[in-house]
């Protein structure tokens, strides 16, 4: 199921860039296939397309549907939605609140709102930013069923959400499931609208931000039927821009909200014979520079989105119009991608790469008097990635006591400044207690940090992952705070020998001495890995016969 929605995404792609096609052509392009009869690519684009609006077939050829209803923008209808979520993936994490608004005529006319059971426990930074409970949520109906709820309440509306690619993926990530479809089109979204129609006049187009600009009567606050509310009301100040520049239907509207055509629209023939399988790629200009250098466990489908309508981070999108190049490398997995990766930026230090630039990529906290500072000399405390965040840690160490430094990791200082907070706030010192906020929270993240660290260094583990070479794996050992070899394991008997030799390496314990920068950066990629693996990577103990059985059973 799938691999046929991804086939239609690709062909509505090739069709939004060559045009109508006949059924040949379409099939050669979506199936690789040099020769096929035309009554077999009619009947394989058929089923293929069957029942998604996007497209049609009209007898050998295939096109982009154009039925659409294009009302007058003063008639037209919308569906703004919002969903909370658990987290940032929708492979991941789950929908756990949806809500509404109806927008007929310009005036919001009404609401709809549910909670949603995710079926996982909410996460504490998600409660504490939504202030959703987890009790409300496991009385709340099921995804599904507030699914189907939402799009009879919906019926044939336009939808709309702010930033709505992040919305989108959530809805379409159930409704893949309930139904096995996606949305005919895509929801319109305000940010992408806000972006054209304000280019110039504000810098940031977050819906707090456009709230504030419009003065619009609902203030966002990360629940959905508010923020689904000042979306409503911001669309609506939109449109009237639109109409101002001369829109005066619902398909001008959608055309203002496109993206539009980047210069290195052209160059997406570069990125032509990638392969779908994890590496590392290296952006060249014309002298043969590296520009940038990243990774992915699908090359294909990495360097093909870099060429779509979404502009990149501006250093990448400048790389993008000097790149005259794009060489990539094949590797066996995305642990092994990451970790070169890592070793490509450091030794060629690519300009677009923000790690590249970042000369001094670890400070340390240092005791001076009954103050700390920040320094570049090695010691317990850290590294740290952010010398400002490490400044405002300082800060909020200044006069900690003996017994609060040792437990912070634990937390040691931290409620004594919350007391202290909470003081100045009761005593309306609202400017001392913002300053005092920023420094509590760059303290709880370089302790959570340094913990996490700490933790890391203990790990003994041997990861072992795919290898380029057909049969064969890679062992990653790891042990003391560092990975201390790599080690391919050919089938066979003849992995017993590079198992040994990987273990010999990890007899070393964990030890007392400051870690690098680089030490901390490769440890905490590491232990992402070990937090959540991908499917294809195993982690073990330093054991070389479990080691050895698990290489024997991915023969």
């Amino acid at each position: 199921m799938q691999l046929a929605l991804d086939s239609l995404d690709r062909l509505v792609d090739t069709l939004e860039e060559r045009g109508p096609l006949t059924a040949v052509e379409a099939a050669r392009s979506l199936f690789a296939t040099p020769s096929i009869s035309a009554g077999l690519a009619s009947s394989l684009l058929g089923e293929l397309t069957a029942g998604d609006s996007r497209v049609a077939c009209i007898g050998g050829s295939i096109a982009l549907a154009d039925g659409r209803v294009d009302p007058p923008l003063d008639e037209a209808e919308f569906v703004v939605f919002d969903l909370e979520t658990t987290g940032l993936s929708p492979a991941r994490d789950r929908i756990c609140e949806l809500g509404a608004v109806r927008v007929r005529g310009l005036e919001l006319v009404d609401s709809f709102e549910s909670l949603v059971n995710p079926g996982v426990a909410l996460p504490e930074p998600v409660a504490r930013l939504t202030g959703l409970r987890q009790a409300d949520l496991r009385a709340a109906p099921p995804a599904a069923a507030v699914v189907r709820r939402f799009l009879a309440f919906a019926g044939d509306a336009l939808l709309v959400a702010h930033n709505a690619g992040f919305d989108q993926r959530f809805l379409e990530q159930q409704l893949v499931t309930l139904d096995g479809r996606r949305l005919s089109e895509p929801p319109l979204c305000t940010a992408a609208l806000a972006r054209r129609l304000l280019e110039g006049r504000l810098r940031r187009v977050g819906l707090a931000s456009l709230a504030n600009f419009f003065g619009v009567p609902t203030a966002p606050c990360h629940r959905a039927l508010p923020d689904a509310e000042a979306t409503a009301q911001v669309l609506v100040r939109l449109i009237g821009l639109s109409q101002e520049l001369g829109a005066q239907r619902l398909s001008e509207l959608r055309a203002l909200a496109a993206p539009r055509k980047r210069r290195v629209y052209d160059k997406r023939a570069l990125a032509k014979g990638a392969p779908a399988r994890p590496g590392v790629y290296l952006f060249h200009d014309r002298h043969g520079q590296v520009l940038y250098v990243g990774r992915s466990r699908d090359l294909r489908a990495r360097l093909r989105s870099y060429f779509r309508s979404e502009r990149q981070r501006p250093s990448v999108e400048a790389a993008l119009l000097a790149l005259d190049r794009i060489e990539w490398r094949v590797l066996g997995s995305e642990l092994e991608a990451a970790l070169e990766e890592l070793r490509l930026i450091r030794e060629l230090e690519p300009p677009a790469n923000s790690r590249s630039r970042r000369r001094e990529r670890g400070v340390y906290l240092r005791r001076r008097g009954d103050d700390f500072v920040v320094s570049k000399q090695p010691g317990p405390l850290g590294p740290i990635g952010s010398r400002r965040q490490a400044g405002l840690a300082a800060r909020a160490l200044a006069l900690a006591s003996d017994e609060e430094l040792e437990r912070l990791l634990d937390g040691g200082p931290l409620p004594r400044l919350r007391e202290r907070l909470a003081h100045l706030a009761e005593s309306l010192r609202y400017e001392e207690a913002a300053r005092l906020r920023d420094r509590i929270e760059a303290l709880e993240a370089v302790a959570e940090r340094l913990a996490r660290l700490r933790r890391l260094r203990r790990l003994r583990a041997c990861l072992v992952a795919p290898s380029p070479e057909p049969g064969w794996r890679t062992g990653f050992f790891v042990a003391g705070g560092l990975v201390r070899a790599v080690r391919p394991l050919p089938p066979g008997a003849g992995s017993l020998v590079e198992i040994e030799a990987g273990l010999a390496s990890c007899h070393d314990e964990p030890g007392e001495e400051p870690l690098s920068a680089e030490q901390a950066e490769d440890l905490l990629l590491v232990g992402g890995f070990v937090r959540r693996p991908p499917p294809e990577l195993a982690v073990l103990p330093l054991d070389a016969e479990r080691i050895a059985a698990h290489v024997k059973r991915g023969q």
